[in-house]
Order: C-alpha cells, then structure tokens, then sequence
C-alpha cells in the first residue's frame, strides 16, 4: 500500500480480474491530478499540503489582500496607526479653531488716506435731487426736485448734480471740472483707490455728476444749438429778491423759482464737459454701454464748443460774477485730449497739439499766472497729460515738435513750484501763493501738490529720476516733497495748528460758510429771510460738514473762523476735487500710477515718417 500524496492511502489491487481497461482508467486519473497540483497556486498548495493543524494558524496569521499577502499583525498594527493619527489630526483641527485668533493688524493708514475718507464725504453732503440711502449724511434730505420743471421756459428734468459751494446753484463749468479730476485720479490711482476701499465710493460719485451732466443737453444727438449753464441764481446786486444768495435756508426748504441759465455759444463750457464725460468713460470702461454713452456726449459737446465759438459767461450775466471764464482755448487742448484717450481717434490729438490753439491758450506767453491750475484755465493739466503721452509711447511726427515743447514747460512749471525759484511767493509757515495773496488759495495749491506728485510717479514709471531746472538737477523726491509739505499744511501742520479739512484733526473750522451745515433740522423751515440768524449766529454749526476744505488762509497764515466771511470758509467743489487728487496721490500705498488704463482706447502708433528736406539748390 502506497501514501497517497494527497494524504490518504492508495491500494492497488492486483487481483487477477482487474481489466486493462480499469488500469488504464486509474493511470488517466493520476494524470489529471497530476496537472491539477501543477496549475493550483503557492497558496492554494500551501493549504493543501499543510498538516490537518497548521491550516488554520496559517489563515489567521495572515490576509489575503488579493495581490499580495500581509501579516494580520502588520495589517491590523497599520490601520490603527493611521486611525490614531487620523484622530489626533482632527483634534488638533478643533482646537485650533476653537482658539480664539490674533491675526496681526494691518498697519495703521497714513495721514492722506485718513483726510481722503473725510475728503470724499463733502461731495455726498452737496448731492442735490433724491438723496440716496446709503449718503451717510443724516443731516441732508431730497431736494431741487423740481430743478428745471419750475422754469417755464425750460421745462426739462435738471433734477440732480451737485451744489457748488455753500449755496444751493449748481454751476456746470466748475462741477464739470471736478468731475474731470476725479476721473483722473481714479485713471491714474485704481489700486490705491481699491487699497482704501473707496474705489466704488467715488465713482458713484463720479457718475452722480456725470448722470446730471447727461441731462443739460440732447445727449442722445449728435449735433445741438445749447447746453444748460446754470440752475440758480446768486446776483443780488439788481435789489432783494429770493435767490440762492439772497436767501439762507436749507437747500431741502427752497420754494422760491430758481431759473435754469442756458447758453448757444460757449466754447469753453462745452469743451469742459467733454473732458469730464470723455475722462469718466475710461473710469466706467467696463460698463461698455454707459461709458459708450459718455463718449457720444462727449462727441456732441465738442463739437458744439468748435462750432459755436464764445465764452459761456458773458459780461454782466450771473454766471461772470461766479465762475467767470478769461479764455477757451485752453478748454480746447484739455478737452480734445481727453477725447483723444478716450477714443483714439487722432483728429483730436492733431487739434490738441496745433501749435495755434496752444499760442491762444498762453502756452508761450508766461505771465504771473503761468503754471496755475484750476478750473478756469487748464493749460498746466493739459502740458501734464500731454507729456505723459511723450514719456509713454512717443508718438512722434508730426506731434514730436509740440509734445517736447510742452514736455518742457512742464519741467518748468515744476521748477517754478520751489522756493528757491521765488516764482511764486510763499508765505512763512509754508503755503504757495499760486494766486498771489488773493482770497481762497487753497483750491490753487492742492491742485499744483496734485501735479507735482502726479509728475513725478510719471517720471519714476519712465524710468527717469529727476528732472533739470537749468543746470541744477533735482530727484523725484523734491517734487513729493514739495506736494507733501503743501498738503500737510492744509492738514494742519501751520502756524495756527489747524487742519483747514472740516473733521480732520482736533482743532478745524466751526463756522463753515454754508447753509445746510449752519441750520439745524429741527423740524422748522425757515423762510428765506428767517434762516439768516443762523448766518449771523456766533455759535458753531450743528452740523458739521466732514470733508469740506474750506477756502484758506490769508497771505499772513492767518484765518478767521466766521461763517460770513465765504473768502475764509466757504467750500467748493472745484477745491475739494483738487484735495481728493492730491491725497490719494500721496496716500502711502506704494503702487504708482496705472501707466495702461488711459492708453486702453490708443491703437498702436505707427508714426509718419517726417517729409523729405528740400531739394538742395547751388
């Protein structure tokens, strides 16, 4: 008897009647068998051939994870460890958490961008029309809702815009400035814009004034014969009579007539407003069909103050007492470049550069105001932004000549801005009398602080670190210098130790010259005459207007907070537009300017090549 290698005995009979047949049936058997052992796997065999005992101590010693075979042990030590850690993981997790954290606060803002969050809330306190309800000026209210409606021979919505200064007339050839460089701030100084977390802020503002600008002419035309001036009237030299000088009363009780002052030649409004509309369509880009709209308004105006030559305050009218106009060609460079940056179209480049319309607009003239920005002459602004377009793309011929000559005049003028040049004289805490001891400077100097700081990112961004005046060469730095110390001085960093920006600092004017600031709401609508003894009250306002820069001091450093004396304490927009570009230019966010976004319409320049020299004759 044989062991069978399966285990089990074997016998082989070798009783006589076994057949071949079952001999031949058995050898078949073992054959297949045999094949079966050699087919079965090493486990399968391990099993197989394992003693009656060791078959179960081998399958749980070990696991099967179908490629291959790992120790129980190993297994179930390694799936707890990954659990465990799993486990602590998640707990550190949740204490984390829970913990409470002290994140490392972000530095504290500088000085610029502390006075421009004030800065901005002066054009929220002089909206006119419904009052929106995120404003933030409690003390404001919907009013001239029936602007241009009450004019019987107008009969038009004027409702909306904004009031100019302490008063409730809204003048467009000032307001349209300040649209204009608040445009160009926000062109230049998105991101710190964006930085402050008032880029939103101020172009709602900007397109509160745009919105209105929009309404004073047939905008959706391309050709028109006038343009709103004016709504209200300030003359009170013709008697008493009920208008917005005459009377003090809050703009949200007026209930006299307020006529709407409309003009059929006036060049240097018209054009004016095309620079601010042209200047906002770059801010609202991205808002394809409003900033499309803005174009073709500014389209229609120019085209207007070119046709219809003449000033828009003619002598004697209301408009010459206030915001009188000395000149429109100026209005021309200023607008026709704006229109060029908005639209690429070099028609207006060609008129803003003609060597003609830059002679009437004093370029070559010089004179004492020479270098003195503001919203009646925009010569300076114009050399500014033209030079910009040299330093960045260079256009060449046949704009190379005049480009280079404004280049020039702008170094010059910033030249003029130092003290050591004695072009301006500067009084002894400081302050440049751009205006040359005339009443309310600052809306001068903060617009001069604006360019210098404006022109010297420009020359950082052109790779270029100064600037020569005459021999004497001079770094960027000067210029930001000089910007600072003007704006520092505004803040209160002069001899009276006050900060000439309502609720900036500790120690600021009380006694604004402004009407909705001075008279509480109480309830009581004063009449036209009742509210002058809130004029004539030796007590501070109720209501303090945050923001406003008053008009500033005297050519001595010395100022006088009384509320009738408007050379002194009166507001305006034109004043606080040039104070809201001056600081976000300053502010300390250290980004430059956005050297793209006022090119975004430019196409790329391929410049003529100049015309052959003359042939040459014996």
């Amino acid at each position: 008897m044989f062991r069978d290698p399966w285990g089990g005995p074997m016998e082989i009979s070798n009783a006589d009647s076994a057949t071949d047949d079952d001999r031949s049936r058995n050898l078949n058997e073992l054959d297949r068998s045999a094949l079966l052992r050699q087919q079965l796997d090493e486990t399968q065999q391990s099993w197989l051939l394992a003693g009656p005992g060791d078959v179960g101590k081998k399958k749980n010693k070990q696991i099967d994870l179908g490629c291959m075979l790992i120790s129980r042990k190993l297994f179930m030590w390694t799936v707890g460890t990954i659990l465990g850690v799993g486990v602590l993981v998640g707990l550190i997790m949740l204490i984390v958490k829970t913990i409470p954290h002290h994140h490392k606060p972000p530095p504290p803002e500088d000085q610029y961008t502390k006075a421009l969050h004030k800065a901005l809330m002066f054009f929220n306190a002089q909206r006119s029309g419904p009052i929106p309800r995120h404003n933030n000026v409690s003390w404001r209210g919907n009013s001239g809702m029936k602007d241009g409606f009450s004019d019987s021979s107008i009969k038009r919505n004027l409702v909306g815009g904004y009031y100019d200064a302490g008063d409730a007339i809204k003048f467009n050839f000032p307001m349209s400035f300040a649209m204009t460089m608040l445009s160009w701030s926000v062109i230049e100084y998105k991101a710190k814009y964006e930085a402050a977390g008032e880029l939103d802020h101020i172009k709602e503002i900007i397109k509160w004034g745009t919105d209105y600008l929009l309404k004073t002419f047939n905008s959706s035309a391309d050709t028109i014969d006038r343009i709103v001036a004016q709504v209200g009237a300030g003359d009170t030299s013709k008697g008493p009579g009920p208008n917005d000088h005459y009377c003090w009363t809050r703009p949200e009780d007026i209930d006299y007539t307020r006529p709407v002052y409309e003009c059929h030649s006036c060049s240097d409004l018209a054009s004016e407003m095309a620079a601010a509309l042209a200047a906002a369509s770059i801010v609202f880009k991205d808002s394809k069909t409003y900033s499309d709209k803005l174009v073709h308004g500014a389209r229609t105006l120019f085209k207007f103050g070119r046709g219809q030559r003449g000033r828009y305050s003619p002598s004697g009218s209301d408009p010459a007492i206030f915001y009188n106009s000395t000149n429109y060609y100026d209005e021309y460079v200023w607008g026709g470049a704006w229109l060029y940056f908005a639209t690429g179209n070099t028609s207006y480049l060609t008129l803003a550069t003609t060597p003609g319309i830059a002679k009437h607009a004093g370029a070559f003239w010089g004179g004492p105001d020479y270098g003195v920005f503001s919203w009646d002459n925009k010569l300076t602004g114009s050399q500014v932004l033209l030079s910009r377009l040299r330093l960045f793309l260079s256009p060449g011929y046949p704009y190379e000549e005049i480009l280079r000559t404004f280049h020039n005049q702008t170094g010059n003028i910033m030249c003029s801005y130092l003290p050591v040049y004695r072009s301006f004289n500067h009084t002894k805490g400081g302050m440049i009398e751009l205006n040359h001891g005339r009443p309310q400077p600052l809306q001068y100097v903060v617009n001069a602080a604006f360019l210098a700081s404006l022109y010297a990112d420009y020359l950082d961004a052109a790779d270029t670190p100064g600037w020569y005046c005459g021999p004497t060469f001079y770094s960027t730095d000067v210029l930001r210098n000089f910007a600072k110390r003007q704006v520092d001085y505004i803040l209160g960093d002069n001899p009276r130790k006050m900060s000439y920006v309502v609720g900036y600092g500790s120690k600021y004017p009380k006694h604004v010259h402004h009407r909705g600031a001075s008279i509480p709401k109480n309830g009581v609508k004063y009449s036209c005459k009742g509210g002058w003894k809130w004029r004539d009250s030796k007590k501070p306002n109720p209501n303090t207007i945050v923001g406003a820069m008053v008009a500033g001091p005297d050519r001595h450093d010395g100022f006088k907070d009384v509320r009738t004396n408007y050379n002194y304490t009166e507001p305006t927009l034109a004043g606080n537009a040039g104070l809201v570009a001056a600081l976000i230019s300053l502010s300390g966010v250290t980004t430059g300017i956005d050297k793209n976004t006022l090119f975004s319409a430019v196409p790329p320049m391929f410049p003529t090549p100049p015309p052959p020299p003359a042939a040459w004759k014996p």
